[in-house]
């Protein structure tokens, strides 16, 4: 709620741009330059993401595919390395390389930068979450009325403190946002899940094999 108080003065002040980031992101570059200049030559774009990386330089896969409810409890409460790492493999889209501009369903809450006139057609954040899933439920809200693109030519750091995984009352927030997150799009029986990754698979593995 707090988020969507700043979205509406930045639609109330004509911007163009929006940008929702954690205050544990940092960049050294003309990052929110390059991010309106990829906005401005791609006016179907709502939001896009740049690509993020731990203080290491090592990169953190924050672009997913819509998540089915295996997606997201099977992968927090299964600790098994091996089935992790296959899952995350495509889930997280790491075949990809992380190397190209591409369209994802789902892009991470720590760093969106998105167009005010979809922001003001979508109506920002659904309040009904607190924490966790709200950055999911707005990117796909984002993605069904225009495209959601991850741009890796530019490039923040992330220090990503999963908090969830620390705190027993972060994880109580954490599962009950997810739980609001399937009570509203679908469980099981979720269509519009199931055919927007299967196109997003489809055109990353055009798009990976050098077809577009």
């Amino acid at each position: 709620s707090g988020h969507n108080v700043a979205i509406r003065k930045s639609i109330e002040m004509g911007a163009d741009y929006h940008v929702v980031l954690n205050p544990d992101i940092y960049w050294n570059d003309n990052v929110i330059e390059r991010l309106c200049e990829f906005m401005d030559a791609n006016s179907d774009c709502g939001l896009v993401m740049p690509k993020i990386v731990y203080p290491s330089g090592e990169t953190q896969h924050l672009c997913k595919l819509l998540p089915s409810p295996m997606d997201l409890i099977g992968r927090r409460f299964i600790p098994i390395k091996s089935y992790q790492k296959k899952h995350d493999y495509q889930y997280e889209l790491h075949w990809t390389g992380y190397d190209s501009i591409m369209e994802v369903p789902s892009l991470s809450g720590c760093f969106m930068f998105m167009r005010c006139s979809v922001l003001k057609h979508v109506g920002g954040f659904d309040e009904r979450y607190f924490m966790y899933a709200e950055d999911l439920d707005l990117c796909r809200r984002i993605g069904e009325v225009s495209r959601t693109m991850f741009y890796p030519n530019v490039v923040v750091v992330h220090e990503y403190e999963k908090g969830s995984y620390k705190s027993g009352k972060l994880l109580k927030y954490h599962v009950a946002s997810i739980v609001k997150y399937f009570n509203k799009w679908g469980w099981i029986f979720d269509r519009k899940r199931i055919e927007k990754n299967r196109s997003c698979i489809e055109q990353l593995k055009r798009v990976h094999r050098g077809d577009l």
